[in-house]
């Protein structure tokens, strides 16, 4: 895997709207982020030549957004490149991306959810990516960003040190909705509900592998197409449900469906998101987990931890595609053992 230059105060970095035209639906959205990008971390931000056109055209159009993101790799300077939000239907990008412009020039990439497409875009050609904030959540957060999510951007794409241990966020989690429509919501701040910490489910020992992974309703479509992973040896996976929150059956059947590919036997850990906004599925994508890799696979040493700060939840940490992390079941920690930028 290439991993891409760290970003630095000035860059250039590059917003692209590769699924849901979310910006031209909330302009005055889509610019907190922008601000937020300029003022946390003094990056220069351009739109590429579709990023805030009308919903509805890019909907129709595929194609350009495609070469939006071909167009931000290419251009050498730009330094990084990130979602505005993500939608259902990146899918369709496949068709014209081209990996050799993504792998001869490497640069970092951003986003979650529908994103995740673009992320297996990035593993196809090499390129560590990167998922984490977008530019209409996270980087546009009610109330200006949280110090969680600050501080993963930074020491991610900042920094060419080893990442190290990532701890659980103790100020709290929301997934409480407010109305983008309405500018007041913008400058406060979302009900926190507190944090318990992660769980870990089971496991023993410290494992190690490469991260791979996303949104789990986005992964699935990546199934029989040429963007679905071919090594999984000592993988460790990562997933988390969108807002939709599919049903722990669905959870159920993804998981056999890997553990019939061969795919959970070859794992090194499983790592499970925050399910967005509804506590009762904690309990209940613990025991379809358990269910299927516990009892069915009879993995019993498998880690697992779930309830993690990553994904279809605020805040977030960043997780890098194809490099090397580490849980270690006795001490109940995740680390991230490499850096994922490079001077």
């Amino acid at each position: 895997m290439f991993k891409p230059p760290r970003l630095k105060p000035g860059d250039r970095v590059a917003t692209v709207s590769l699924s849901w035209g979310g910006p031209s639906v909330f302009p005055q959205r889509y610019q907190a982020g922008v601000l937020q990008l300029q003022k946390e971390f003094d990056l220069q931000v351009v739109e590429m030549p579709n990023t805030l056109k009308d919903a509805d055209w890019l909907a129709r159009n595929p194609k350009a957004r495609a070469e939006d993101l071909m167009q931000a790799f290419a251009d050498p300077s730009i330094k990084g490149i990130f979602s505005t939000i993500g939608g259902s239907d990146s899918i369709r990008l496949l068709p014209y991306i081209d990996f050799n412009v993504i792998r001869d020039n490497p640069k970092i990439f951003m986003g979650y959810s529908d994103t995740t497409i673009s992320h297996l875009m990035c593993y196809k050609a090499g390129l560590v990516s990167f998922y984490g904030p977008a530019v209409m959540l996270e980087f546009a957060e009610n109330g200006g960003m949280f110090p969680y999510v600050v501080q993963s951007v930074k020491k991610t794409l900042f920094s060419s040190e080893p990442i190290g241990e990532i701890k659980p966020d103790t100020g709290g989690w929301t997934m409480e909705r407010l109305e983008w429509g309405d500018p007041a919501h913008q400058e406060r701040r979302r009900k926190l509900t507190p944090s318990n910490g992660w769980k870990f489910l089971q496991g023993s020992g410290i494992c190690q592998g490469h991260l791979v992974g996303g949104c789990i309703e986005v992964f699935d479509w990546a199934r029989g197409t040429i963007l679905f992973p071919e090594q999984w040896k000592d993988a460790i996976l990562f997933l988390e449900a969108s807002e939709d929150v599919p049903p722990p059956d669905f959870v159920r059947y993804f998981l056999r469906v890997f553990a019939a590919m061969g795919i959970l036997r070859q794992l090194s850990g499983i790592l499970f998101g925050r399910p967005y906004d509804k506590e009762e599925r904690f309990p209940e994508y613990d025991q379809a987990i358990l269910q299927v890799v516990r009892d069915e696979e009879g993995l019993t040493d498998l880690p697992v931890i779930t309830r993690m700060d990553f994904g279809h939840t605020s805040p977030m940490f960043v997780l890098p595609y194809g490099v090397q992390a580490e849980i270690d079941c006795d001490h109940r920690c995740f680390s991230i053992m490499e850096n994922a930028v490079i001077d």
